[in-house]
């Protein structure tokens, strides 16, 4: 009786511990992805986020082995995307956007629309070359001109930018110079261009993937880029700083967020592929033709960087005696 207690006693055991190891294994993720992607992105087709978006989906789908498709949903900064990002909860729903996009959230609207906590960082992507440009039929050829001209002729002219982040900046910073100068909102990125060409508005800052062709066009003119470098297919173009003018300074930071309880691997796995595929010298080519730079970085990494936007925007609302939404 002893051994066959022992020998039942060695069976439970082994059964438990393949009980165990079995439970171990199906509480474990499945390799990610297991069907289709989608990108969400918050600007409309011919954005500097959307052919990014589209860059990567192209080689991604090969890497994964799965569809990956880009879904365009703009509208009232970047808030329709988010919903609609936050409404999937689905892991194989991601988020593609400007961080310009709803960084500025908490200072523009009375309340939050969304939990900011939902957006959790996966993958820094690229930074946008965004140009500050004004009518070809106006008399400017600068920064200084323009800002000469806002001063000349205050509550008189026009402007527009593409993000919340950009609104923030411009309108703190014609308030401490003591311009003033009329935003005019827009919903989408592109359709100020047409007024711009035709005078309507004054000024814009965009992306210099959207007003590249307005510019070959010979419909407006580029004056400056806002970003802390030269584009490096207008090397002749100063910065906003090298005309003197830093406080307007503004990078386009793009990348890919993922729903807060997304599994650690997949998100590690999202991430790698996405430099993988940004090494490809063909894909920064394509970035760079496109007035992109490649800027892949960590989930970490791409914290920090809005952590950045974050500390510079709060300075500015705080000078403007804005309010925070909660």
């Amino acid at each position: 009786m002893n051994r066959i207690g022992r020998a039942l006693g060695v069976l439970v055991v082994g059964l438990m511990v393949t009980i165990v190891f079995t439970s171990s294994l199906l509480a474990q993720s499945p390799p990610w992805p297991q069907r289709p992607v989608k990108f969400l992105v918050s600007l409309g087709p011919g954005s500097g986020a959307d052919i990014g978006a589209r860059l990567l989906a192209e080689r991604l789908t090969t890497r994964w082995s799965q569809p990956v498709v880009v879904e365009n949903r703009p509208g009232g900064d970047a808030v329709v995307a988010i919903n609609a990002f936050i409404g999937a909860r689905d892991d194989h729903v991601l988020l593609y956007t400007p961080t310009s996009s709803f960084t500025a959230h908490p200072y523009q609207l009375d309340k939050m629309p969304y939990d900011p906590r939902e957006l959790s960082p996966v993958t820094r992507i690229s930074n946008t070359l965004v140009g500050l440009v004004v009518p070809a039929s106006l008399n400017i050829s600068s920064v200084a001109d323009l800002m000469a001209m806002i001063k000349a002729q205050p509550g008189k002219l026009n402007y527009s930018t593409a993000t919340g982040m950009t609104d923030v900046i411009y309108e703190g910073y014609f308030k401490s110079a003591g311009l003033t100068i009329t935003r005019v909102p827009y919903r989408d990125v592109v359709a100020p261009l047409t007024d711009l060409g035709e005078g309507r508005i004054h000024a814009y800052v965009g992306a210099l993937a959207i007003v590249q062709p307005h510019i070959q066009a010979g419909r407006v003119k580029l004056i400056a880029i806002t970003n802390a470098q030269r584009a490096p297919n207008y090397p002749d173009m100063p910065t906003v700083a090298q005309a003197g003018f830093p406080n307007i300074t503004f990078d386009g930071l793009v990348g890919l967020f993922g729903p807060k309880d997304m599994a650690a691997s997949a998100r590690d796995r999202i991430a790698a592929d996405v430099r993988a595929v940004l090494g490809d010298e063909t894909v920064k080519a394509r970035f760079v033709a496109t007035s992109q730079l490649i800027s892949a970085g960590t989930a970490a990494e791409f914290a920090a960087s809005m952590e950045e936007q974050r500390t510079k925007l709060a300075a500015i609302a705080q000078k403007l005696g804005v309010k925070v939404a909660q």
